[in-house]
């Protein structure tokens, strides 16, 4: 079993909570396996101290939960708009004279 620093452990946290990169691709940049990555983020975010938002006092992990949930909302709604996109393009142009019926 390959043994890693507390430096690279806590790196290779800092990196995942701040990359945007989700943790199978991270893991396998980094040469672990995600499940090690992932008790590495949970450990590290288990010992940070609550944080106040919106008068509620959340966990990191809470927050880390929620910001995943949110990022994927993004994705979901970044793809209705780019839909939507095409489909006002493709309604908003004229039709060929000659696909008029006669």
């Amino acid at each position: 079993m390959k043994r890693y620093d507390a430096m690279f452990k806590r790196d290779a946290v800092e990196l995942l909570l701040t990359s945007g990169k989700p943790l199978k691709v991270l893991a396998v940049e980094l040469g672990v396996c995600a499940v090690t990555l992932r008790d590495w983020r949970d450990r590290h975010l288990a010992q940070t101290q609550p944080i106040e938002t919106d008068g509620k006092k959340l966990s990191a992990q809470q927050l880390a939960m929620e910001l995943r949930r949110v990022q994927k909302e993004l994705v979901i709604a970044n793809r209705r708009n780019e839909i939507l996109k095409k489909a006002m393009g493709i309604l908003s142009q004229e039709p060929q004279p000659n696909d008029m019926p006669l």
